[in-house]
């Protein structure tokens, strides 16, 4: 059985670096905003905010979503790749247009990193609940 991820979840513009009471903040990486689910059965979903399936160009995040994640699992992310000590956008945008055997060797020069912000579907969707009662560990 599938189920719908929710909206993407978008960054808003603030005035101060402060986090008032009740928010939370996540850093801005400079990387793809993406969503991961993973369903019963072994499929995988990796979108784009605005819908494009990426899961055939990253097959790293594939293979670590399957070997990691309970099924009924959806996540807000992002997806960074790290050339020496710096955050390469440029490498993450080649690896998008790659599929199958070339997708599997941008992984090789390239790895995708996927960094988790919020746990938006486990067993049901949790976007109504409080952020703190939605932990990304446990």
């Amino acid at each position: 059985m599938t189920w719908p991820l929710p909206e993407p979840m978008l960054t808003v513009a603030v005035d101060s670096p402060a986090v008032p009471a009740g928010w939370a903040a996540e850093p801005k990486w400079d990387g793809y905003r993406a969503q991961l689910a993973a369903y019963a059965g072994g499929r995988v979903l990796l979108r784009s905010r605005q819908g494009t399936d990426m899961t055939g160009s990253f097959p790293e995040v594939r293979a670590a979503a399957l070997a990691q994640l309970p099924a009924d699992t959806g996540l807000d992310d992002e997806l960074i790749v790290w050339e020496s000590d710096r955050l390469a956008f440029e490498r993450l945008q080649q690896r998008l247009a790659r599929r199958g055997a070339a997708a599997v060797q941008g992984a090789r020069e390239w790895l995708a990193h996927f960094v988790a912000f919020d746990l938006v579907h486990r067993g049901d969707d949790l976007t109504a609940w409080p952020y703190t009662r939605r932990p990304l560990q446990g």
